[in-house]
């Protein structure tokens, strides 16, 4: 502490110099050891913080999945009931009207076109509430820190509660066509582990994308639609392009694209008479592929914008 007289003889005592004095406002935050508010975490640490909020994210998709159908009369059987709606309209459309049943026995065609629609929905629900995980959320976003990528692995972990529930209605459409449990049924346990997965990498991609642009929302149902149509939901894609002057590999594409293949995987493992050779090569090889890509550059893609998420 220093001091000094002033011009009427009196004494003015001045602070001594603060030992912050000069420094940056990131030294000070060094300093004392404080960090900017909702940064974003080391990816291990962001795995981390996941895993501990486990059970808030299953909890989460829970009661989601409870609400989702809370003010329909017939309540939870909406999550089979319409589906099944799909699959009826399709069977009548495409498989009456249309001949899409070229190349699939008819008495398997009900079954493979059920479990077309079932297993496909779950991918097109998955991305469309991965859409509006972080832009329909955005009061809990604001309100409460948590990793952020807890909300669409909760929408996608939604979706696969409701692919279960109406895995129920598809056991029934296989027994009453005749394709009864077998140990081949155990293939679908792997099959949906590799699908959720890959849902929700789309999950997470589509997650960071609609929390700056909202409109997405509105585009994604027209480009599910055509992904849809190209994916072999309702007709065997290489009966249907047998006979079209098209080059060999454009089948193998459509073959090879990751809602095609958990599609066949499901129905060679339940339906009897679909067989190894509607299956492309590798089709097990492609299905760890493509949930093993999807899964890590969805998330990782969806860590890197952490901090902004919530931000206006």
């Amino acid at each position: 502490m220093s001091s000094e007289t002033t011009h009427d003889g009196g004494v003015a005592v001045t602070a001594p110099p603060s030992p912050d004095e000069g420094l940056t406002a990131a030294q000070l935050a060094d300093k004392y050891g404080l960090s900017v508010s909702g940064a974003r975490p080391s990816l291990v640490e962001y795995v981390r913080q996941l895993w501990d909020r486990r059970h808030f994210i299953l909890a989460f998709s829970r009661a989601k999945l409870t609400a989702q159908y809370s003010q329909a009369k017939l309540g939870q059987l909406w999550q089979v009931a319409t589906p099944l709606l799909n699959a009826l309209v399709y069977f009548f459309i495409f498989g009456l009207l249309l001949g899409a049943r070229k190349g699939i026995p008819h008495d398997i065609y009900v079954p493979f076109l059920v479990t077309g629609v079932f297993v496909f929905t779950f991918t097109q629900s998955s991305v469309l509430a991965g859409v509006r995980a972080i832009s329909g959320n955005l009061g809990l976003v604001r309100a409460l820190h948590f990793p952020r990528a807890s909300l669409p692995i909760s929408f996608a972990l939604q979706q696969l509660q409701q692919l279960l529930y109406s895995m129920i209605v598809l056991v029934v459409v296989m027994v009453a066509f005749g394709s009864y449990p077998g140990l081949s049924w155990l293939l679908v346990l792997p099959a949906l582990v590799l699908h959720f997965v890959f849902n929700t990498g789309l999950a997470l991609i589509f997650a960071r994308m609609g929390s700056k642009t909202p409109d997405l929302a509105q585009l994604m149902p027209f480009v599910l639609r055509t992904w849809m149509y190209a994916s072999g939901v309702m007709f065997s894609i290489p009966a249907m392009l047998a006979d079209k002057d098209m080059p060999g590999w454009v089948t193998e594409v459509l073959q090879w694209n990751p809602a095609a293949i958990y599609m066949d995987l499901v129905r060679f493992a339940m339906i009897d008479g679909y067989g190894s050779e509607y299956l492309p090569p590798h089709v097990w090889l492609f299905a760890l592929g493509w949930a093993l890509l999807a899964g890590a550059v969805g998330f990782v893609y969806f860590w890197k914008a952490e901090e902004r998420y919530g931000r206006g």
